[in-house]
């Protein structure tokens, strides 16, 4: 018999590779100012290969120095949130989890405000102060919000750790407002953090998020079949010779410095992390090996969606990402909850 293959087909890559290139260009070409789908696809097409740029309606410059660089920093925080939520649903055992139920995004805001607030540098790379402290607080909230857990709950489960997670996010608003009102020459710039958005984003952000997501998310991706193994309990995959403590801090420090880098560059986005693994769950299956591609790839066109949402709703006035990201999820939520209830899996 052929055993059967478990991960991604090529007409799978094929399929959601194509979607996400349809929404990136449609996403790129809508706007405050709408540029023709295939004058869009043309001159990115020519500037990639350094071909001279076609004459269109409007300048190449929004395509290419506004639009393009945000899209691509939108796509790739929205695959590594998505990511790091079928990590931690998948480490935690529960479709509840993810770095914004747990806290750990808003660990990671503090972090950010707190380096921003105090003007918090490193020596000729003004912006890794922000984005080391992210990661930084992202790493330790997960620790703070599993180990009150552990002493509260011995069993680990997850409705006492996302009761924590929410309980140390109230935890954290409290201190970043404290933080806002003695900074407030820097409230606008905390805000941004706060509310979360990617407007504004360069090719350096792009190239940092691609770098973090390539390392970092191809940590999570070569634990695949561990947290497989995850699935039917820690005892078990310890009797068949997984080392389960080196796996759950491996990926969870992982996940702590993708949540870190995203929220650095693009502030607080909520939900993605808990929307899209759920959702694409739905259709692969709860098999870590097609659910982590298919993450990545449904994540980028969620938060695409999602930015492209903010744009256009109010249109010329920008909705932040987050607002947008939260009030989908938040509904989202709800009815992953009563599902998770009705099931007996929370």
């Amino acid at each position: 018999m052929h055993k059967r293959r478990e991960g991604f087909r090529p007409f799978e890559y094929l399929l959601f590779a194509g979607l996400t290139f349809v929404t990136f260009a449609v996403s790129v070409s809508l706007g405050s100012v709408r540029v023709p789908l295939p004058d869009t696809v043309t001159l990115i097409w020519n500037a990639l290969w350094r071909l001279p740029l076609p004459e269109t309606a409007v300048s190449p410059s929004i395509i290419l120095a506004v639009r393009l660089p945000r899209v691509l920093s939108v796509a790739l925080t929205g695959a590594a949130l998505s990511l790091c939520g079928g990590a931690m649903q998948g480490l935690l055992r529960n479709p509840l989890a993810d770095g914004s139920t747990l806290g750990v995004s808003s660990g990671a805001s503090l972090g950010a405000v707190i380096a921003i607030a105090f003007g918090i540098t490193m020596p000729s790379l003004p912006f890794a102060g922000t984005m080391v402290m992210a990661i930084l607080f992202a790493f330790l909230s997960l620790i703070i919000i599993l180990a009150l857990a552990y002493r509260l709950d011995y069993s680990l489960s997850t409705n006492t750790i996302i009761l924590i997670g929410v309980i140390y996010s109230m935890f954290v608003s409290s201190i970043m407002s404290f933080i806002i009102t003695y900074a407030s020459d820097r409230v606008r710039q905390i805000t941004f953090w706060t509310m979360g958005s990617l407007n504004g984003s360069s090719y350096g952000n792009a190239l940092i998020l691609l770098g973090a997501l390539l390392v970092f998310g191809g940590v999570i991706l070569l634990h695949a079949r561990e947290l497989n193994a995850f699935a039917i309990g820690e005892d078990n995959a310890r009797h068949i010779g997984i080392n389960t403590r080196r796996v759950k801090l491996t990926v969870m420090i992982s996940v702590s410095v993708l949540i870190g880098v995203s929220v650095s560059i693009g502030g607080t986005i909520g939900f993605v992390g808990l929307v899209t693994p759920h959702m694409v769950r739905m259709i692969t299956g709860p098999n870590h090996k097609k659910l982590f591609p298919a993450s990545l790839f449904g994540g980028a066109i969620f938060l695409m969606l999602a930015d492209l949402l903010a744009r256009m709703l109010l249109n010329p006035v920008e909705l932040p990402l987050g607002v947008v990201t939260s009030f989908v999820g938040a509904i989202v939520f709800v009815f992953i909850f009563h599902r998770a209830r009705k099931t007996g899996h929370a």
